[in-house]
This record gives structure tokens, sequence and C-alpha cells, in this order.
């Protein structure tokens, strides 16, 4: 981040909100000085991401996926699966409603809100507050509600209250606005738990921190593996788990970073999440990023057959690395993303989440196009941000319908 501009990623970031939201996140800012970072508060949280999160997570070899990707191994030589999947309530989340809830407990916040697309974000949430004895709401689109089934019944178990939101496209964007409007309405006693790299100053880099331990352990596995990855890959939402990967490998310029969006049924068909390779720039959910828009700078709706990577926008980070080139950003169709987790499936004993398998299907192309520039099979680590159980309803009826062309063979 630009040490002279606090909040923002070169021009992206930054608090675009309402008078009434100032008051929160400067006391949020104070809070994330003071105590994100102390010795206390990073002992703690380490101490539960040990005994609670389940971490490290391990990197596993992918060495049957890899061969199905590449057959002829002329461009990839290894595949590493940072396996996030394995994290108590099966996904990236929870390292960060861990830590926002643990911050919220130390400001003296007796409540919780949160919004989620895919639920994961809501299912980690609802955890956190349950192990704090904290209340918790989430809001969640009405489609994503549908989608989602088993998803809502884990948070409602876990004593969470899911508010089913109704209005515009009834997914994540429109979750997310309801929870900002609750968040007005409460801010003396209310904590809102953002699920992604994006929103207002703080909450990208407080977000960003807290995933961090991601890239962390990632690039300490893959040195001790015998050596680093060529490239990183992981896919791109809001885009929480790749800044978290991202974070471990930035300083290494021999690292490529890759980051996949939803490209739905086709980037011209209208149809698609893919906001760095379609977006402009604008402000969403107060940062300034990049944004699917219409003509008239209205918000678009947005596509794409995982819960979480429908979302209009992106974070400011990630915009910012795409921007510099630091980063190279693509995106895979969902016919694309069910292919891989047949093949994932099939080949590993592993059930990825749709929004991981966006990464999965790329990896042929990443691999073709470092291997070309570097004249050798190259390496690559995938985050597997999560696990796709909670996808089942929706792979089985696309894979019903589809007549298991999405198969591996």
């Amino acid at each position: 981040m630009d040490a002279h501009k606090e909040g923002y990623f070169g021009r992206f970031g930054g608090r675009f909100v309402s008078e009434t939201l100032v008051f929160a996140l400067e006391e949020l800012t104070r809070a994330t000085r003071e105590v994100v970072g102390s010795a206390a508060f990073e002992a703690e949280l380490a101490e539960l991401l040990t005994s609670y999160v389940g971490r490290p997570t391990p990197l596993t070899p992918a060495r049957r996926l890899a061969r199905a990707l590449d057959p002829s191994g002329a461009h990839l030589a290894a595949l590493w699966l940072k396996r996030e999947d394995l994290c108590h309530t099966g996904a990236h989340k929870i390292n960060n409603a861990i830590g926002q809830v643990l911050l919220a407990r130390a400001m003296g916040k007796t409540r919780i809100i949160a919004e989620t697309g895919a639920g994961q974000h809501g299912v980690a949430t609802a955890t956190a507050s349950a192990l704090f004895g904290l209340p918790c709401e989430v809001y969640m689109g009405e489609l994503d509600t549908a989608r989602q089934a088993p998803n809502v019944g884990r948070m409602k178990l876990l004593g969470a209250k899911v508010i089913p939101v109704t209005s515009g496209t009834k997914t994540l964007k429109d979750a997310m606005n309801e929870a900002l409007r609750d968040w007005v309405s409460n801010v003396t006693t209310t904590h809102y738990c953002i699920g992604s790299a994006a929103g207002p100053h703080p909450y990208p880099e407080l977000v960003a921190h807290f995933q961090s331990v991601i890239g962390r352990e990632a690039r300490a596995q893959a040195l001790a593996a015998g050596g680093l990855p060529d490239g990183v890959v992981a896919c791109v939402g809001g885009g929480s788990n790749a800044i978290g990967i991202f974070r471990g490998f930035m300083k290494d310029e021999g690292v490529a970073l890759y980051g996949v969006e939803a490209a739905g049924s086709g980037l011209d068909s209208g149809l698609h999440a893919a906001t760095i390779a379609r977006g402009r720039v604008g402000v969403l959910h107060g940062s300034k990023s990049l944004v699917l828009c219409d003509e008239g700078g209205q918000i678009a709706e947005a596509h794409s057959i995982s819960a979480g990577l429908d979302y209009p926008g992106v974070g400011p980070e990630h915009a910012h690395l795409a921007e510099t080139g630091r980063a190279r950003y693509l995106s895979a169709t969902d016919d694309e993303a069910l292919h891989a987790i047949a093949a994932t499936a099939r080949t590993e004993g592993i059930l990825p989440a749709l929004e991981t398998a966006h990464a999965i299907a790329k990896v042929p192309a990443v691999a073709r196009e470092l291997a070309e520039a570097r004249g050798r099979p190259v390496s690559l680590v995938v985050c597997l941000s999560g696990r796709g159980d909670k996808d089942l309803a929706t792979l089985l009826e696309r894979l019903v319908a589809d007549g298991g062309r999405h198969g591996a063979d």
C-alpha cells in the first residue's frame, strides 16, 4: 500500500460512505492500528488458528490432476494445492472471521452482522460468533439462500439469524447493501464482519492481513518441498483467498500471480462476473475499484454458477495489481469450472468448491503461458479455497442435465 495515501492501493481504495458510517470506520481503523499486530492479539489469534481452525493447512501434491490437465507434461512439471478446504467450516473464510470477531470483542462490540454469497463466510462468521458468545445476523440474497441451502442450515444451527434479501438481483451485492444499512443504524453496538478484501478502508487491508496466513504458510511449505513455485493461481470474486495467498509471494519477482474470475456464460454473453476483464473504474460498497456497470454508470448484474464469485466488483488491491501488471487475471466459464470439478474429484479424490474450480480450470493456460516464457515445464500452486459439498445440489443438477459431459475422461 502507498505509505503516503492510507487506505489506497495506487489509485484504488479509499472510503466513500455516508457520514453516518464515518464514526464506525474511524473507530475500526484506530482499533486496527492499536490492536491488530500487537503481541497479545496476534498470539491469541495464532493459538485459535492452530487449535480451532486447524492450521497450518497442507500443501498437497496433485500428481494425477497435473497429468489430466497436461497429459504430455510439456508445460506442467508439478501442481500443488493449498488446502483451505481442510480448515474448520471448510473454507478460507474462517481465517478472517476469527480475526474480525476477536477484534470486535476487543472493541467491546456486542453484536455481529455479515453478508454472504456462497454461504461460507456466513458459516464462518456464525461459527466465530458462537465461539465468542456473540449474537450474529447474516444477510444473504434470496437466490443464494436457495442454491446454498446447506450453508443456510449450518448458520441456523450455529445460532445465527439468516435474513434473505429480496431486493435487486437477490445475490451478494444486495446482501452487502442490506448489511451496510443495518450497520448505519447500529454502529455503536455492532461490528460488520465483511468477508472479502473489498469495501471501505480499512476493510481491504484488514481482511488481507487476516488471510495472509495462507500465503505465509504456502511459501514456507513450497520452500520446504524444494523451492518456490513458478506461479500461484487463485479464484477471484471480491478476492480474499487470492489476496491472502498472493501476499506470501508478492516480493518474489520470479513467482507469477494469476487470478481467475468468473466468465459465466462467456465474456460476450453479458452473463459473467469478470470485473477486471470487462469492468471500469467506479465506486461500489464504499471503495473505488473496478466495477461492472452500464453506460450510465449503474451497477450491472453479475452472473456465475458460483455464488461466491457472483459479484460486480473486486477488491481494490486486485485492481491495483492488475493495473501495475504484478498479477495477471484470466476468466473461466461455468462449463470450464464444472469440468475442473469433475477432473479434480476423479483424479485426486478432492471435491473443490465451484469458486476454486475456476482457478483449476485455468491451470493448463497458465502452465502453457509460463512454460513458453521460461523455456521449461513449470510448477504451480493453486489455492483450493473451499470444499464443494455446499455446491452438491447445483453440481448434480448440472451434471445430470448435461448428460455427464463434464467427466474427466
